[in-house]
């Protein structure tokens, strides 16, 4: 076993393919493939599973993974100490649902590093994504909610796939509008009155259901609907087509203050935020900063936060 092959197989984690892995590493696939089989024989496990759709950790693999970046942490160490070697890069990746107090906690994240070097990933994603990228390591950290409705499916998953939640906080559920939406001068509203005005949702794939649903409520019939990918596009048509969207209320500035605005909904469900991790990794320091800037987020919005 060398630190080059311990190197070979994060960067294929970072990358989540060998072909990319190839590329940033400029050697050969079939020389890294090489080099990972032969690391794989030594071991006597299997690292990565291989299918047409591409790889994936092992659980064996992923356990493996652990301790390879705690050896060339050390490793890196060690050369800064005697070689002057520039220490290894900053490194943290998180994949989220789409909420602006993660994003809001990520740049507090970088700002609060003096480190000339870093290489730091967020990503806005479905769903199922976000628990696959956590369970194969390609994300320190998932941000997602649990519901009454999707707690025993989501919970399920979780744990088949080794993960862990721990709760954030609890919010009320609130809908982002227009503050030309004729709804917009009432205290609270109903999905009643919002049966007339577009009903925007983020898109969950093909394989999506309701239990990965970014909303936590939704209108049993909606004759018009809009299914989005992105945050920006979900803000232009609330503006522009006087839809709605179910959210947690959370406005961190990111929003056209003069033109969008919060109004809680009238329920009794609410939406319980969470972070999720690989139960059998460690976290970075960057992502143990990461989660001390996002429960300060969160609180300075007012939410309390529950404890570990």
């Amino acid at each position: 076993m060398t630190l080059l092959q311990l190197r070979y197989i994060v960067k294929i984690v970072e990358c989540g393919s060998m072909n990319e892995a190839s590329h940033a590493l400029y050697v050969s696939q079939p020389a890294l493939s090489s080099s990972v089989k032969e690391l794989e024989n030594e071991l006597g496990i299997e690292i990565f599973t291989r299918s047409s759709q591409g790889i994936a950790l092992t659980v064996d693999g992923a356990e493996f993974l652990t301790y390879a970046r705690q050896v060339l942490d050390q490793a890196d160490l060690l050369e800064e100490r005697y070689k002057n070697a520039k220490p290894r890069k900053q490194l943290c990746s998180v994949s989220t649902q789409h909420y602006m107090f993660a994003v809001e906690a990520f740049v507090e994240m970088i700002n609060s590093f003096k480190s000339d070097e870093y290489e730091f990933t967020i990503r806005e994603t479905r769903t199922k994504d976000i628990i696959n990228q956590v369970a194969n390591m390609r994300s320190e950290i998932g941000i997602l909610y649990l519901s009454d409705y999707n707690t025993h499916v989501i919970g399920k998953m979780l744990r088949e796939k080794h993960l862990e939640f721990h709760p954030l906080f609890r919010a009320p559920l609130h809908v982002f509008i227009s503050k030309d939406n004729p709804l917009s001068m009432k205290k609270k509203v109903t999905m009643d009155d919002l049966k007339p005005f577009p009903f925007i949702q983020y898109e969950q794939g093909e394989e999506g259901s309701f239990f990965f649903a970014e909303e936590a409520v939704w209108p049993e019939y909606s004759p018009k609907q809009i299914n989005v990918t992105d945050r920006a596009t979900i803000l232009n048509f609330i503006i522009g087509l006087n839809g709605y969207t179910v959210c947690t209320g959370i406005d961190n500035g990111d929003l056209n203050n003069e033109k969008i605005m919060t109004i809680p909904l009238d329920t009794d469900e609410t939406m319980l935020l969470g972070w999720i991790t690989n139960e059998r990794a460690k976290l970075s320091k960057a992502a143990q900063t990461y989660l001390d800037k996002l429960k300060g987020v969160i609180a300075n919005h007012g939410y309390t936060i529950i404890s570990d």
